[in-house]
């Protein structure tokens, strides 16, 4: 049943309210997380869930959601040209491990593109959804430019970054526990490669280092995927 609040109809106050609601929902978990790290209180998983709540609750729709926090969306894009920093900052790293890094980044790219490939076939997704599903492996900003190059959907895209990156991080961290990583560039990398944003934050947890070279390597990864964005669109064309 409806909640009959009729101010909630206002533009204004939409905007106001949902974005209000998006980064409210987001401190909170955020700080239910930092008191007990489990994978279920991960701010990516709690976020999403307390919002589809509440706009179930006043029976909004995604549009109307949509429409009110659009500006952080649109955040997105200096997002991306902040990347540069961790770039600038670890430029050390990347002259002295350069040719490790582009074979990780080449392997870990082709990697997530061939696996997405297979799981769409395995699900029965084709068109649209499989190319929506190709880019899941890079940070947001970089994969929803992707998805919307390549003939995707960007807010889908969207969906597939964060459930991956929790799934990534969660599963990279058991990772560490079984495989004989033992350097910070390989633990930093497995977790940028794999999980982008939601593995460099698991992997800061780790140690400072790790956390710094997943940055590095999830900034450099979600360049590459820009740049080979038209080739990859070239090559799934029909």
């Amino acid at each position: 049943m409806a909640l009959p609040i009729p101010l909630l109809d206002e533009p204004l106050v939409q905007a106001s309210v949902w974005s209000a609601a998006t980064i409210g929902f987001y401190l909170v978990a955020k700080r239910l997380y930092r008191r007990r790290r489990v994978p279920w209180l991960m701010p990516l998983l709690v976020t999403p869930a307390l919002l589809i709540l509440a706009v179930l609750a006043f029976h909004v729709s995604y549009r109307e959601y949509i429409r009110g926090t659009g500006w952080l969306i649109g955040l997105l894009g200096p997002a991306t040209v902040a990347f540069a920093i961790p770039i600038y900052e670890q430029r050390a790293i990347i002259r002295r491990h350069w040719p490790v890094l582009i074979a990780g980044m080449l392997a870990g790219t082709t990697t997530a593109i061939l696996t997405g490939w297979a799981l769409a076939t395995v699900l029965g997704l084709d068109g649209t959804l499989r190319l929506s599903l190709l880019p899941r492996s890079i940070s947001t900003p970089f994969a929803m430019t992707v998805s919307g190059e390549i003939g995707g959907i960007p807010d889908l895209t969207a969906v597939f970054v964060v459930a991956t990156g929790v799934l990534g991080a969660v599963l990279g961290e058991l990772l560490l526990g079984w495989l004989p990583i033992r350097t910070s560039l390989a633990r930093g990398a497995l977790f940028g490669v794999g999980a982008h944003g939601a593995g460099t934050a698991k992997a800061h947890e780790i140690g400072r280092e790790e956390g710094s070279i997943a940055g590095l390597v999830m900034v450099l990864v979600g360049l590459l995927n820009v740049l080979a964005a038209p080739a990859i669109a070239y090559c799934l064309a029909p």
